[in-house]
């Protein structure tokens, strides 16, 4: 399970008591990383070999049950030219590259990612909660 990043923290407070106003993203980017990314973005994203992040468009690919929100669309990365290294944990971005982190979490099983592999997130699989 994942949960959100501090900049959504700091931006959700703003925007709930007037003090700055926060715009949702209708596209989030999903990213892939080594290490834990944890809520200050300081972990280790995937880099070179054909990662790119995975673009989600928010109101038709995330639905909400409760208070957990995953992907309701197959999500699948390009395909690895070289070495990934081991993926441990993902996040949601809104931008394709640098930009803020919205949420973060571990992933069910590590993976690593090797020269040919596309990785996917099934149905279901990204997902996101208030913890």
């Amino acid at each position: 399970m994942a949960g959100m990043s501090d900049f959504l923290e700091q931006a959700t407070l703003d925007n709930h008591f007037n003090q700055a106003a926060y715009t949702v993203p209708t596209t989030a980017y999903l990213a892939l990383f080594t290490t834990d990314p944890l809520d200050d973005n300081s972990g280790t994203e995937v880099s070179g070999a054909g990662y790119a992040r995975v673009a989600v468009t928010m109101a038709s690919e995330m639905v909400r049950a409760g208070n957990v929100v995953s992907n309701s669309v197959v999500k699948t990365f390009p395909t690895a030219s070289g070495s990934w290294g081991t993926v441990t944990h993902s996040a949601l971005f809104d931008a394709a590259s640098a930009g803020n982190q919205l949420w973060n979490g571990v992933l069910t099983a590590a993976k690593a990612i090797e020269s040919g592999e596309a990785p996917t997130f099934a149905i279901g699989a990204a997902t996101y909660s208030i913890v």
